[in-house]
């Protein structure tokens, strides 16, 4: 594994960052403050585009800003996926849903930002309890969600619980990411095997993802 990432194996967890900030957002209003140096996207929206590394499939994700929140809908020509999060103005998820075959949502998941989930038939999805954000393979974009939620300075990291969505199975699971901050605009990631170092832009979205993704808009 990356030699920058070894170390956070024996680091406290993400509630130790910040004493109380993952619980902050369960105040009245809803939000918590803005705890990352990168620039707000504009309300007038923005659109973002990467492509596989060999070339093949692409992915449009279009940024929103209406009630009061976000909402990001991405649409990848692999597998024909297209999923939507609805976000806070403090990137924290509210909702995620998962559209392949069918009109209506595959998978529709949803949270109130207290780290308990459930789906919107009403079902609770214990097992999913702890995590803050969503992680799929087949795009970038989520690592955006702890890079701007995280309050991490350059040289912190932090391992956190994430719900891992199989886009193909509809399994969604919890999974342990870790991030390091490397730079203001450098960041490495690791789950399990896995590790990888990539930049972002000035909003905090990777630019390119080696291996995998390159940001063409």
């Amino acid at each position: 594994m990356n030699g920058k990432l070894d170390h956070l194996a024996d680091r406290t967890t993400v509630e130790h960052v910040l004493p109380g900030f993952l619980f902050a957002d369960h105040l009245g209003n809803g939000t918590v403050p803005p705890v990352s140096s990168y620039t707000p996207l504009p309300a007038s929206g923005h659109t973002a585009r990467w492509v596989a590394w060999d070339g093949g499939d692409d992915e449009v994700t279009d940024f929103r800003w209406e009630n009061e929140g976000w909402t990001v809908s991405g649409l990848v020509s692999r597998g024909r996926v297209q999923y939507v999060l609805r976000l806070s103005a403090s990137w924290q998820v509210r909702q995620f849903l998962l559209f392949r075959d069918l009109d209506d949502p595959d998978l529709w998941l949803a949270t109130a930002g207290t780290a308990r989930w459930g789906e919107m038939n009403g079902a609770h999805r214990v097992e999913l309890d702890g995590c803050y954000d969503i992680t799929m393979n087949c795009t970038p974009f989520t690592n955006t969600l702890p890079i701007r939620r995280l309050p991490l300075q350059v040289g912190d990291g932090a391992e956190l619980p994430v719900v891992k969505v199989d886009v193909e199975t509809l399994d969604a699971r919890a999974v342990i990411h870790r991030y390091m901050r490397l730079d203001t605009h450098r960041w490495a990631f690791a789950h399990g095997a896995e590790s990888v170092e990539f930049d972002v832009d000035q909003h905090g979205l990777v630019i390119d993802y080696p291996g995998h993704f390159r940001r063409v808009s």
